[in-house]
C-alpha cells in the first residue's frame, strides 16, 4: 500500500560527494521548461490510489497546470505553471528511488525534462490566434474584399428569395405547360366552352398559322438535329444519283 512506501533522496548535485567539473567537456545547461515527463513506470504505477499520492509528491513543488498519465506508454506528463517549479521538481527527483512495497522490488524514479507547454490563462483564450465566426451583424458577408477601395462603406444586403418559386420561373413553367399541350393536341378546332344540351354558345379557338403535316411518314433524318419547326417540315433534300457502273466490255 502507498503507507508503506520508502523515499530514499540521492545527494543532490552540488554536494561535497560529486564536486562540480571545471573542465571544458561539461555538459552545457539544458533548455528551461514547465514540462517534465516520468518515464517506464511500472504497471501497477498507474494505480488510482498510487496516481494521487505521486501527484501529491509532485504538487509540494509548485502548483501543477496538468497531470497526464499515460499507460501504453508507460509514463507521466506533468506540466507546471512555473519553470523554476519544474527545474527544482526535476532536479530533485530524476534518480529517485523508491523502495519495495507489496513485494515489490525498488524502483528508479527517472525524470526527464520535455518541450515546453504554453499556459493559457482566460485573457490568451479569447485572443488566441485560432478564425472566430464573425459578429451576427456580418454573418450576411460571403467573402469580404481584402482591400476596399477609397470611400467604400458596408451596406446590409437583402436577403435570398424565401418563396419557393420566383415569379419569373413559374410564368416560365406556365408558358412550358402550354406549348406541351399544343403538341400534344395537334392542329384543328379546340373547345373552349361547350353548349349545354346542344343548345347555346360554344367557344372554340383554331391555330390558323399552324402547318399540317401530311406526310404519315415522317422520318427523323429528315430533320437537322431534331428540328421540327413549321418553316423546315417543307424542306426535304433532293436525293443525289448514283454514277454510272462502268461496264465490262468483252470482245
Amino acid at each position: 500500500m502507498v503507507n508503506n512506501l520508502t523515499i530514499s533522496i540521492p545527494p543532490s548535485p552540488g554536494s561535497p560527494t560529486s564536486p562540480p567539473s571545471l573542465t571544458t567537456s561539461s555538459p552545457v545547461s539544458p533548455h528551461r521548461t514547465n514540462t517534465l515527463v516520468i518515464t517506464r513506470l511500472p504497471p501497477h504505477f498507474f494505480e488510482p490510489i498510487i496516481q494521487e499520492a505521486l501527484k501529491s509528491h509532485f504538487s509540494t513543488y509548485g502548483p501543477l497546470y496538468a497531470w497526464a498519465p499515460i499507460r501504453g506508454l508507460a509514463r507521466v506528463i506533468l506540466v507546471y505553471f512555473s519553470e523554476e517549479d519544474a527545474e527544482m521538481a526535476k532536479e530533485t527527483n530524476d534518480g529517485l528511488i523508491i523502495g519495495e512495497m507489496n513485494n515489490t522490488p525498488e524502483y528508479v524514479l527517472r525524470v526527464y525534462r520535455a518541450d515546453p507547454t504554453p499556459i493559457e490563462s482566460d485573457e490568451t483564450h479569447e485572443h488566441n490566434h485560432y478564425l472566430r465566426p464573425p459578429v451576427n451583424d456580418k454573418n450576411f458577408l460571403i467573402s469580404p474584399p481584402g482591400s476596399p477601395p477609397v470611400g467604400w462603406e458596408q451596406i446590409r444586403e437583402d436577403p435570398p428569395n424565401s418563396t419557393p418559386l420566383a415569379h419569373d420561373l413559374m410564368a416560365a413553367l406556365r408558358r412550358l405547360e402550354i406549348q406541351e399541350e399544343q403538341e400534344r393536341r395537334g392542329p384543328g378546332l379546340e373547345v373552349l366552352l361547350e353548349p349545354e344540351d346542344g343548345v347555346g354558345i360554344s367557344v372554340c379557338v383554331e391555330d390558323c398559322d399552324a402547318v399540317a403535316v401530311t406526310d404519315d411518314k415522317v422520318n427523323e433524318e429528315d430533320w437537322a438535329y431534331g428540328d421540327i419547326a413549321p418553316s423546315r417540315m417543307r424542306w426535304r433534300p433532293t436525293p443525289t444519283a448514283m454514277p454510272p457502273a462502268a461496264r465490262a466490255v468483252s470482245v
